[in-house]
Protein backbone atom coordinates (compact mmCIF):
# COMPACT_ATOMS: atom_id res chain seq x y z
CA UNK A 1 0.00 0.00 0.00
CA UNK A 2 1.55 3.30 -1.10
CA UNK A 3 1.25 6.76 0.47
CA UNK A 4 -1.70 7.83 -1.70
CA UNK A 5 -3.67 4.71 -0.75
CA UNK A 6 -3.09 5.41 2.95
CA UNK A 7 -4.20 9.02 2.50
CA UNK A 8 -7.48 7.71 1.08
CA UNK A 9 -8.02 4.88 3.57
CA UNK A 10 -7.32 6.62 6.91
CA UNK A 11 -9.72 9.57 6.45
CA UNK A 12 -12.41 7.21 5.14
CA UNK A 13 -12.07 5.00 8.21
CA UNK A 14 -12.48 8.02 10.51
CA UNK A 15 -15.50 9.21 8.52
CA UNK A 16 -17.08 5.74 8.74
CA UNK A 17 -16.42 5.69 12.49
CA UNK A 18 -18.17 9.05 12.87
CA UNK A 19 -21.14 7.76 10.86
CA UNK A 20 -21.20 4.62 13.02
CA UNK A 21 -21.36 6.81 16.14
CA UNK A 22 -24.23 8.83 14.66
CA UNK A 23 -26.01 5.58 13.76
CA UNK A 24 -25.41 4.26 17.29
CA UNK A 25 -26.93 7.37 18.89
CA UNK A 26 -30.10 6.91 16.85
CA UNK A 27 -30.47 3.13 17.06
CA UNK A 28 -28.51 2.34 20.29
CA UNK A 29 -26.60 -0.27 18.28
CA UNK A 30 -23.01 -0.31 19.66
CA UNK A 31 -20.68 1.40 17.20
CA UNK A 32 -17.74 -0.80 18.27
CA UNK A 33 -19.48 -3.83 16.76
CA UNK A 34 -19.65 -2.00 13.44
CA UNK A 35 -15.97 -1.07 13.74
CA UNK A 36 -14.96 -4.68 14.42
CA UNK A 37 -17.15 -5.94 11.58
CA UNK A 38 -15.54 -3.40 9.25
CA UNK A 39 -12.10 -4.70 10.23
CA UNK A 40 -13.21 -8.32 9.72
CA UNK A 41 -14.64 -7.52 6.26
CA UNK A 42 -11.46 -5.67 5.21
CA UNK A 43 -9.37 -8.66 6.35
CA UNK A 44 -11.65 -11.01 4.38
CA UNK A 45 -11.16 -9.12 1.11
CA UNK A 46 -7.42 -8.66 1.67
CA UNK A 47 -7.10 -12.44 2.09
CA UNK A 48 -7.82 -12.80 -1.65
CA UNK A 49 -4.68 -10.80 -2.45
CA UNK A 50 -2.46 -13.49 -0.83
CA UNK A 51 -0.95 -10.85 1.47
CA UNK A 52 -0.47 -12.44 4.89
CA UNK A 53 2.18 -10.35 6.68
CA UNK A 54 0.18 -8.99 9.61
CA UNK A 55 2.83 -9.29 12.31
CA UNK A 56 2.72 -5.50 12.85
CA UNK A 57 -0.65 -5.97 14.58
CA UNK A 58 0.98 -7.82 17.48
CA UNK A 59 2.69 -4.60 18.58
CA UNK A 60 0.22 -2.02 17.25
CA UNK A 61 -2.94 -3.31 18.96
CA UNK A 62 -1.51 -3.40 22.53
CA UNK A 63 -0.10 0.14 22.16
CA UNK A 64 -3.38 1.52 20.82
CA UNK A 65 -5.27 -0.38 23.50
CA UNK A 66 -3.12 0.96 26.34
CA UNK A 67 -3.40 4.56 25.15
CA UNK A 68 -7.12 4.04 24.61
CA UNK A 69 -7.44 2.63 28.13
CA UNK A 70 -5.75 5.70 29.64
CA UNK A 71 -7.93 8.07 27.61
CA UNK A 72 -11.15 6.17 28.37
CA UNK A 73 -10.50 6.13 32.11
CA UNK A 74 -9.53 9.81 31.99
CA UNK A 75 -12.64 10.76 30.01
CA UNK A 76 -14.88 8.64 32.25
CA UNK A 77 -13.41 10.22 35.38
CA UNK A 78 -13.91 13.72 33.96
CA UNK A 79 -17.58 12.85 33.45
CA UNK A 80 -18.02 12.04 37.15
CA UNK A 81 -19.55 14.84 39.19
CA UNK A 82 -18.77 14.46 42.89
CA UNK A 83 -21.28 16.16 45.20
CA UNK A 84 -22.66 15.40 48.65
CA UNK A 85 -26.06 14.67 47.15
CA UNK A 86 -24.60 12.09 44.78
CA UNK A 87 -22.51 10.23 47.36
CA UNK A 88 -25.20 7.52 47.87
CA UNK A 89 -25.37 6.92 44.11
CA UNK A 90 -21.57 6.84 43.85
CA UNK A 91 -21.36 4.34 46.70
CA UNK A 92 -24.11 2.25 45.10
CA UNK A 93 -22.21 2.21 41.78
CA UNK A 94 -18.96 1.29 43.53
CA UNK A 95 -20.60 -1.50 45.53
CA UNK A 96 -22.31 -2.91 42.43
CA UNK A 97 -19.05 -2.86 40.43
CA UNK A 98 -17.07 -4.53 43.24
CA UNK A 99 -19.57 -7.25 44.21
CA UNK A 100 -20.53 -8.23 40.66
CA UNK A 101 -16.89 -8.19 39.54
CA UNK A 102 -15.76 -10.46 42.40
CA UNK A 103 -18.77 -12.75 41.98
CA UNK A 104 -18.05 -13.12 38.26
CA UNK A 105 -14.37 -13.87 38.92
CA UNK A 106 -15.15 -16.56 41.51
CA UNK A 107 -17.92 -18.12 39.38
CA UNK A 108 -15.85 -18.21 36.18
CA UNK A 109 -12.78 -19.45 38.03
CA UNK A 110 -14.84 -22.33 39.44
CA UNK A 111 -16.33 -23.04 35.99
CA UNK A 112 -12.91 -23.07 34.30
CA UNK A 113 -11.39 -25.37 36.92
CA UNK A 114 -14.27 -27.88 36.88
CA UNK A 115 -15.07 -27.80 33.17
CA UNK A 116 -11.66 -27.25 31.54
CA UNK A 117 -9.41 -28.57 34.36
CA UNK A 118 -7.46 -25.31 34.32
CA UNK A 119 -4.94 -24.49 37.05
CA UNK A 120 -5.83 -21.92 39.71
CA UNK A 121 -3.53 -19.18 38.41
CA UNK A 122 -4.67 -19.41 34.80
CA UNK A 123 -8.36 -19.85 35.68
CA UNK A 124 -8.36 -16.62 37.73
CA UNK A 125 -6.30 -14.62 35.23
CA UNK A 126 -8.59 -15.61 32.35
CA UNK A 127 -11.72 -14.94 34.40
CA UNK A 128 -10.85 -11.33 35.28
CA UNK A 129 -10.86 -9.83 31.73
CA UNK A 130 -14.21 -11.47 31.01
CA UNK A 131 -15.71 -10.02 34.22
CA UNK A 132 -14.91 -6.33 33.58
CA UNK A 133 -17.60 -4.01 32.22
CA UNK A 134 -16.46 -1.74 29.39
CA UNK A 135 -17.15 1.90 30.22
CA UNK A 136 -16.23 2.82 26.63
CA UNK A 137 -19.34 0.97 25.44
CA UNK A 138 -21.65 1.25 28.46
CA UNK A 139 -21.53 5.03 28.95
CA UNK A 140 -22.59 6.05 25.39
CA UNK A 141 -25.21 3.28 25.31
CA UNK A 142 -26.84 4.51 28.53
CA UNK A 143 -28.00 7.77 26.94
CA UNK A 144 -31.57 6.46 26.55
CA UNK A 145 -31.95 5.62 30.25
CA UNK A 146 -33.33 7.79 33.02
CA UNK A 147 -30.87 10.42 34.25
CA UNK A 148 -30.29 8.64 37.56
CA UNK A 149 -29.76 5.27 35.83
CA UNK A 150 -27.47 6.92 33.30
CA UNK A 151 -25.30 8.34 36.09
CA UNK A 152 -25.28 4.95 37.82
CA UNK A 153 -23.95 3.31 34.64
CA UNK A 154 -21.17 5.93 34.44
CA UNK A 155 -20.11 5.29 38.05
CA UNK A 156 -20.44 1.49 37.91
CA UNK A 157 -18.65 0.95 34.60
CA UNK A 158 -15.82 3.35 35.49
CA UNK A 159 -15.29 1.68 38.88
CA UNK A 160 -15.44 -1.74 37.17
CA UNK A 161 -12.62 -0.66 34.84
CA UNK A 162 -10.44 0.62 37.67
CA UNK A 163 -11.09 -2.26 40.08
CA UNK A 164 -10.79 -4.91 37.37
CA UNK A 165 -7.40 -3.70 36.18
CA UNK A 166 -6.09 -3.35 39.74
CA UNK A 167 -7.23 -6.88 40.62
CA UNK A 168 -5.75 -8.24 37.38
CA UNK A 169 -2.35 -6.62 37.97
CA UNK A 170 -2.33 -7.77 41.59
CA UNK A 171 -3.21 -11.39 40.65
CA UNK A 172 -0.68 -11.40 37.81
CA UNK A 173 2.07 -10.23 40.15
CA UNK A 174 1.09 -12.84 42.75
CA UNK A 175 1.10 -15.58 40.10
CA UNK A 176 4.52 -14.55 38.80
CA UNK A 177 5.92 -14.70 42.34
CA UNK A 178 4.19 -18.01 43.08
CA UNK A 179 2.16 -16.55 45.96
CA UNK A 180 -1.48 -17.12 46.91
CA UNK A 181 -4.05 -14.57 45.76
CA UNK A 182 -5.58 -14.02 49.21
CA UNK A 183 -2.44 -13.77 51.33
CA UNK A 184 -2.84 -11.33 54.23
CA UNK A 185 0.61 -9.81 53.75
CA UNK A 186 0.03 -9.27 50.03
CA UNK A 187 -3.38 -7.65 50.58
CA UNK A 188 -1.97 -5.28 53.22
CA UNK A 189 0.87 -4.38 50.87
CA UNK A 190 -1.66 -3.69 48.10
CA UNK A 191 -3.64 -1.44 50.44
CA UNK A 192 -0.57 0.61 51.30
CA UNK A 193 0.34 0.84 47.60
CA UNK A 194 -3.11 2.19 46.74
CA UNK A 195 -2.95 4.70 49.60
CA UNK A 196 0.51 5.84 48.52
CA UNK A 197 -0.56 6.13 44.88
CA UNK A 198 -3.58 8.24 45.90
CA UNK A 199 -1.39 10.69 47.84
CA UNK A 200 1.15 10.85 45.00
CA UNK A 201 -1.70 11.31 42.51
CA UNK A 202 -3.01 14.35 44.38
CA UNK A 203 0.47 15.89 44.27
CA UNK A 204 0.86 15.09 40.55
CA UNK A 205 -2.58 16.57 39.90
CA UNK A 206 -1.52 19.82 41.61
CA UNK A 207 1.68 19.96 39.53
CA UNK A 208 -0.26 19.41 36.29
CA UNK A 209 -2.73 22.14 37.23
CA UNK A 210 0.16 24.52 37.83
CA UNK A 211 1.57 23.52 34.43
CA UNK A 212 -1.73 24.31 32.74
CA UNK A 213 -1.73 27.69 34.47
CA UNK A 214 1.91 28.59 33.76
CA UNK A 215 2.21 27.48 30.12
CA UNK A 216 1.30 30.36 27.81
CA UNK A 217 1.74 28.35 24.62
CA UNK A 218 -1.54 27.42 22.94
CA UNK A 219 -0.29 23.85 22.50
CA UNK A 220 -0.30 22.54 26.07
CA UNK A 221 -2.90 19.80 26.47
CA UNK A 222 -1.04 17.15 24.48
CA UNK A 223 1.88 17.82 26.79
CA UNK A 224 -0.39 17.03 29.75
CA UNK A 225 -1.58 13.82 28.04
CA UNK A 226 2.03 12.85 27.33
CA UNK A 227 2.95 13.37 30.99
CA UNK A 228 -0.03 11.26 32.11
CA UNK A 229 1.00 8.43 29.77
CA UNK A 230 4.55 8.71 31.13
CA UNK A 231 3.26 8.51 34.72
CA UNK A 232 1.25 5.41 33.77
CA UNK A 233 4.32 3.81 32.16
CA UNK A 234 6.43 4.45 35.28
CA UNK A 235 3.67 2.99 37.44
CA UNK A 236 3.51 -0.16 35.31
CA UNK A 237 7.29 -0.46 35.50
CA UNK A 238 7.15 -0.32 39.31
CA UNK A 239 4.13 -2.69 39.43
CA UNK A 240 1.94 0.03 40.97
CA UNK A 241 -1.77 0.68 40.28
CA UNK A 242 -0.89 3.62 38.01
CA UNK A 243 -4.38 3.82 36.54
CA UNK A 244 -5.50 5.28 39.88
CA UNK A 245 -3.40 8.37 39.08
CA UNK A 246 -5.23 8.84 35.77
CA UNK A 247 -8.58 8.34 37.49
CA UNK A 248 -7.84 10.83 40.29
CA UNK A 249 -6.54 13.47 37.87
CA UNK A 250 -9.72 13.14 35.79
CA UNK A 251 -11.95 13.50 38.85
CA UNK A 252 -10.07 16.60 40.04
CA UNK A 253 -10.33 18.14 36.56
CA UNK A 254 -14.13 18.29 36.83
CA UNK A 255 -14.40 18.70 40.62
CA UNK A 256 -11.33 20.79 41.47
CA UNK A 257 -13.29 23.38 43.46
CA UNK A 258 -14.78 20.78 45.79
CA UNK A 259 -12.06 18.11 46.02
CA UNK A 260 -8.70 19.87 45.91
CA UNK A 261 -7.53 20.86 49.42
CA UNK A 262 -7.87 24.59 50.16
CA UNK A 263 -4.14 25.10 50.77
CA UNK A 264 -3.48 23.85 47.23
CA UNK A 265 -6.28 25.92 45.67
CA UNK A 266 -4.76 29.19 46.92
CA UNK A 267 -2.08 29.21 44.23
CA UNK A 268 -4.44 28.27 41.41
CA UNK A 269 -6.58 30.69 39.42
CA UNK A 270 -9.46 28.30 38.87
CA UNK A 271 -11.91 30.80 37.40
CA UNK A 272 -9.47 31.83 34.68
CA UNK A 273 -8.61 28.25 33.75
CA UNK A 274 -12.15 26.84 33.79
CA UNK A 275 -12.57 27.40 30.05
CA UNK A 276 -9.22 25.73 29.34
CA UNK A 277 -10.21 22.71 31.41
CA UNK A 278 -13.34 22.34 29.28
CA UNK A 279 -11.13 22.49 26.19
CA UNK A 280 -8.97 19.75 27.70
CA UNK A 281 -12.10 17.64 28.19
CA UNK A 282 -13.01 18.14 24.52
CA UNK A 283 -9.50 17.19 23.42
CA UNK A 284 -9.65 14.03 25.56
CA UNK A 285 -12.98 13.05 24.03
CA UNK A 286 -11.69 13.63 20.49
CA UNK A 287 -8.50 11.66 21.17
CA UNK A 288 -10.49 8.81 22.73
CA UNK A 289 -12.71 8.65 19.66
CA UNK A 290 -9.69 8.48 17.34
CA UNK A 291 -7.79 5.83 19.31
CA UNK A 292 -10.92 3.73 19.91
CA UNK A 293 -11.69 3.83 16.19
CA UNK A 294 -8.37 2.37 15.10
CA UNK A 295 -8.12 -0.05 18.03
CA UNK A 296 -11.39 -1.83 17.23
CA UNK A 297 -10.76 -1.65 13.49
CA UNK A 298 -7.35 -3.29 13.85
CA UNK A 299 -8.69 -5.79 16.36
CA UNK A 300 -11.41 -6.77 13.90
CA UNK A 301 -8.77 -6.89 11.18
CA UNK A 302 -6.76 -9.40 13.25
CA UNK A 303 -9.74 -11.79 13.34
CA UNK A 304 -10.27 -14.47 10.71
CA UNK A 305 -13.80 -15.69 10.00
CA UNK A 306 -12.62 -19.31 9.90
CA UNK A 307 -11.78 -19.07 13.61
CA UNK A 308 -15.50 -18.90 14.46
CA UNK A 309 -16.74 -21.98 12.62
CA UNK A 310 -16.30 -24.12 15.74
CA UNK A 311 -19.61 -24.94 17.49
CA UNK A 312 -17.71 -25.73 20.69
CA UNK A 313 -16.23 -22.22 20.82
CA UNK A 314 -19.69 -20.70 20.33
CA UNK A 315 -21.21 -22.84 23.10
CA UNK A 316 -18.40 -22.02 25.55
CA UNK A 317 -18.78 -18.28 24.89
CA UNK A 318 -22.55 -18.33 25.40
CA UNK A 319 -22.28 -20.37 28.64
CA UNK A 320 -19.71 -17.94 30.07
CA UNK A 321 -21.89 -14.95 29.21
CA UNK A 322 -25.02 -16.63 30.63
CA UNK A 323 -23.27 -17.25 33.98
CA UNK A 324 -22.25 -13.58 34.24
CA UNK A 325 -25.68 -12.33 33.16
CA UNK A 326 -27.36 -14.56 35.76
CA UNK A 327 -25.10 -13.16 38.51
CA UNK A 328 -25.97 -9.61 37.48
CA UNK A 329 -29.69 -10.41 37.42
CA UNK A 330 -29.52 -11.98 40.89
CA UNK A 331 -27.68 -8.96 42.30
CA UNK A 332 -30.13 -6.36 41.00
CA UNK A 333 -33.13 -8.51 41.90
CA UNK A 334 -31.82 -8.86 45.46
CA UNK A 335 -30.99 -5.16 45.88
CA UNK A 336 -34.21 -3.86 44.31
CA UNK A 337 -36.48 -6.67 45.66
CA UNK A 338 -37.96 -7.08 42.16
CA UNK A 339 -37.90 -10.20 40.02
CA UNK A 340 -38.57 -8.29 36.83
CA UNK A 341 -35.17 -7.26 35.41
CA UNK A 342 -34.51 -3.52 35.25
CA UNK A 343 -32.74 -1.85 32.35
CA UNK A 344 -29.53 -1.80 34.42
CA UNK A 345 -29.30 -5.60 34.25
CA UNK A 346 -28.61 -5.39 30.53
CA UNK A 347 -25.94 -2.68 30.84
CA UNK A 348 -22.82 -4.85 31.23
CA UNK A 349 -20.99 -4.88 27.89
CA UNK A 350 -17.43 -6.15 27.52
CA UNK A 351 -14.95 -4.39 25.27
CA UNK A 352 -11.55 -2.73 25.07
CA UNK A 353 -10.20 -3.57 28.53
CA UNK A 354 -11.14 -7.26 28.19
CA UNK A 355 -9.32 -7.41 24.86
CA UNK A 356 -6.29 -5.55 26.20
CA UNK A 357 -5.88 -7.81 29.24
CA UNK A 358 -6.20 -10.90 27.04
CA UNK A 359 -3.42 -9.55 24.85
CA UNK A 360 -1.33 -8.92 27.96
CA UNK A 361 -1.73 -12.59 28.93
CA UNK A 362 0.12 -13.56 25.76
CA UNK A 363 3.33 -12.20 27.28
CA UNK A 364 2.96 -14.18 30.51
CA UNK A 365 5.77 -16.72 30.68
CA UNK A 366 4.45 -19.27 33.20
CA UNK A 367 1.69 -20.66 30.97
CA UNK A 368 1.10 -21.08 27.25
CA UNK A 369 -1.80 -19.15 25.73
CA UNK A 370 -2.34 -21.78 23.03
CA UNK A 371 -2.86 -24.56 25.59
CA UNK A 372 -5.76 -22.79 27.32
CA UNK A 373 -9.31 -23.45 26.08
CA UNK A 374 -10.30 -19.83 26.78
CA UNK A 375 -9.07 -18.02 23.68
CA UNK A 376 -9.71 -14.77 21.82
CA UNK A 377 -12.53 -16.34 19.83
CA UNK A 378 -14.46 -17.10 23.02
CA UNK A 379 -13.68 -13.58 24.25
CA UNK A 380 -15.15 -12.07 21.08
CA UNK A 381 -18.30 -14.20 21.41
CA UNK A 382 -18.73 -12.95 25.00
CA UNK A 383 -18.19 -9.35 23.84
CA UNK A 384 -20.73 -9.65 21.02
CA UNK A 385 -23.27 -11.44 23.26
CA UNK A 386 -23.02 -8.79 25.96
CA UNK A 387 -23.43 -5.98 23.42
CA UNK A 388 -26.42 -7.60 21.73
CA UNK A 389 -28.15 -8.21 25.08
CA UNK A 390 -27.47 -4.57 26.00
CA UNK A 391 -28.98 -3.51 22.66
CA UNK A 392 -32.12 -5.61 23.28
CA UNK A 393 -32.41 -4.16 26.79
CA UNK A 394 -32.17 -0.53 25.64
CA UNK A 395 -34.59 -1.10 22.74
CA UNK A 396 -37.04 -2.80 25.11
CA UNK A 397 -36.74 0.15 27.51
CA UNK A 398 -37.36 2.60 24.70
CA UNK A 399 -40.40 0.62 23.50
CA UNK A 400 -41.88 0.53 27.01
CA UNK A 401 -41.41 4.28 27.36
CA UNK A 402 -43.20 4.91 24.07
CA UNK A 403 -46.07 2.63 25.12
CA UNK A 404 -46.40 4.45 28.45
CA UNK A 405 -46.46 7.80 26.65
CA UNK A 406 -49.11 6.53 24.22
CA UNK A 407 -51.27 5.24 27.07
CA UNK A 408 -50.90 8.58 28.83
CA UNK A 409 -52.21 10.54 25.84
CA UNK A 410 -55.02 8.03 25.25
CA UNK A 411 -56.19 8.54 28.82
CA UNK A 412 -56.19 12.29 28.19
CA UNK A 413 -54.03 13.04 31.21
CA UNK A 414 -52.89 16.71 31.20
CA UNK A 415 -49.72 16.01 33.17
CA UNK A 416 -47.77 13.33 34.98
CA UNK A 417 -45.57 13.35 38.05
CA UNK A 418 -43.46 10.49 36.66
CA UNK A 419 -40.10 11.14 35.09
CA UNK A 420 -40.11 11.57 31.33
CA UNK A 421 -38.39 8.46 29.94
CA UNK A 422 -37.72 10.03 26.58
CA UNK A 423 -36.02 13.02 28.16
CA UNK A 424 -33.56 11.89 30.82
CA UNK A 425 -32.66 15.47 31.64
CA UNK A 426 -36.24 16.17 32.84
CA UNK A 427 -36.37 15.29 36.50
CA UNK A 428 -39.27 14.67 38.82
CA UNK A 429 -38.77 18.11 40.36
CA UNK A 430 -39.16 19.71 36.92
CA UNK A 431 -42.52 17.99 36.48
CA UNK A 432 -43.67 19.16 39.89
CA UNK A 433 -42.63 22.74 39.06
CA UNK A 434 -44.67 22.54 35.88
CA UNK A 435 -47.65 21.34 37.89
CA UNK A 436 -47.35 24.27 40.33
CA UNK A 437 -47.23 26.74 37.44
Amino acid sequence: MNTLDILFVLPLLIIFSYLFDAFARRTKFPSVILLMLTGIIIRFFISFTNYDNFSFLDNLIPVLGTIGLILIVLEGAIELEITVEKLPLIFKGFLSALIILLANIFALQFLFKKTFSMEEYSSVLFAIPLAIISSAVAIPSASSLLKRDQEFVIYESTFSDILGIMIFNYCLLQAENGKTFLGLESLISLGFQILGVILISIFITYILFRLIQQIENKVKFFLILALLILVYAFGKLMHLPALVTIFIFGIFISNVKTLLPSFLRRNLDLEEKEKELKEFHTLTAESTFLVRTFFFLFFGFSIQILDFLSIKTLVYGIIIFFVMFLIRYIYFSATSLKLRPSSLVYMSPRGLISILLFIQLKDVSFFEMEENPINEQILLIVILSSMLIMLLGTLNKKRKSEEEETDLFEEGAPFSLETDHNNPSLSKEDDENQLIE
